[in-house]
């Protein structure tokens, strides 16, 4: 790909609006100093965290018109309609596990001859992504158990996080936290989203334990442990764990989380789930007289997933809702102390825009607009190329019956 001169930022298209943004304005700034003969275009946009205004204030061009850039960023999938033939484009495109929903997306992207690269793909030599919003997803999610937790019983009311200016806002709820009573709250999963969670448990003063002494001793405050895949599954033949094949069989191994079931009363799901892999529990567990758990903050909301009770996705504005454990229907938030409330919000870094999109913004300026400017001599986007020049990249070529 030749070296752009026009990046356009887009608006983000999809309803309802995400308020993120690939780019902040001060990055937009940096990306411009850095490579003297790029210039960086915005699309207005009345929804976006940074308002059209605090791009012109620092000297960047906003207008409707993307025609003229040869590179396009966003977040979410732009919509079909809105796709231009024969450019670059680089946004979360939810495609590459056949998302039903966006099959015309892509069908779009092949007949436009469009350069469709997915942040999700953009990894490392070690293959590791570079970037991403789970932290940020982690942060939300943990706060936002809490405040499920303290609305179910009536210990205290958070203001929710996308009522928050950022996360600075946020924090002043923190200290209405204190009045929780010694709850024990389980955290699975230790990449960037469970990081994410385990950070908030922390500024919120909640100690953390290891997870012997969360199973077995009794304390006068309430703590956490972080669970590793180890902590909660097992190979079904007996033999020892091992992470990498477990990674790579998933199928092999069971759950091993009903130790912890008689002793947690929130858990906070992080943890990355394949649907190979088992699930933590089962609906009929949930009936069992030891089953403790009475709040669940489904951070990575796999509907049917590693949590069963994830029957469906919930929204930023009504994030909560509860599951009837003797039917197992689902019913409104907090109907009934006997319930098991779930949130399962999908897109929880849109609660803290500005936060998340700062975030972004330094991570694809280190990682992802570099080998954009440089000729790409690490591979970097060739590895996150899905469709280029009317084709699938031979890396995707499975998704040939999904587009056909």
């Amino acid at each position: 790909m030749p070296f752009p001169t026009l990046l356009g930022l887009l608006r983000e298209g999809r309803t309802p609006p995400d308020r993120r943004v690939a780019l902040t304005p001060k990055k937009c700034v940096e990306l411009q100093d850095t490579y003297p003969g790029l210039r960086v275009r915005v699309q207005p946009s009345p929804h976006r965290a940074f308002a059209d205004q605090e791009y012109r204030d620092l000297g960047i061009e906003v207008s409707e018109d993307m025609a003229g850039c040869e590179v396009l960023l966003g977040v979410k999938e732009v919509p079909v309609s809105e796709l231009i033939a024969n450019k670059a484009y680089l946004f979360f495109s939810h495609t590459i596990k056949k998302q039903p929903r966006n099959r015309e997306l892509l069908q779009a992207v092949l007949n436009k001859h469009i350069t469709l690269i997915d942040y999700e793909l953009l990894t490392n030599a070690a293959g590791e992504r570079v970037v991403a919003f789970g932290h940020w997803a982690g942060i939300v999610g943990a706060y936002n158990g809490l405040l499920t937790y303290g609305r179910k019983h009536g210990l205290y009311q958070l203001k929710p996080a996308w009522q928050c200016v950022d996360m600075e806002d946020m924090q002043e709820e923190f200290f209405k936290v204190k009045h929780l009573p010694p709850i024990k709250i389980a955290v699975t999963g230790t990449g960037r989203v469970g990081r994410g969670a385990v950070e908030v448990l922390g500024r919120m003063g909640i100690r953390r334990v290891s997870v012997y002494d969360y199973l077995y001793l009794n304390f006068s405050e309430p703590v956490y442990t972080q669970l590793g895949s180890s902590d909660y599954n097992r190979r079904r033949d007996g033999r020892v764990w091992d992470t990498a094949n477990f990674h790579h069989e998933p199928a092999a191994y069971e759950s091993a989380f009903a130790k912890f079931i008689p002793v947690t009363d929130l858990l906070i799901a992080c943890a990355y789930w394949h649907p190979a892999a088992p699930r933590l529990f089962s609906e009929s567990d949930t009936r069992q007289p030891d089953f403790k758990l009475n709040t669940i903050a489904d951070v990575t909301c796999d509907v049917n997933g590693s949590i069963p009770l994830t029957k469906r996705s919930s929204t930023i504005e009504e994030p909560a809702f509860d599951c009837n454990p003797s039917t197992g229907a689902l019913e409104p938030p907090y109907s009934r102390a006997e319930n098991i409330t779930l949130m399962a919000v999908d897109n929880l870094p849109c609660e803290l825009p500005r936060n998340a999109s700062r975030d972004f913004s330094r991570q694809l300026l280190d990682q992802a607009l570099p080998p954009l400017m440089n000729g790409d001599p690490a591979g970097v986007l060739a590895r996150a190329t899905i469709a280029a020049a009317g084709q699938l990249c031979p890396r995707f070529a499975y998704l040939r019956d999904y587009v056909a």
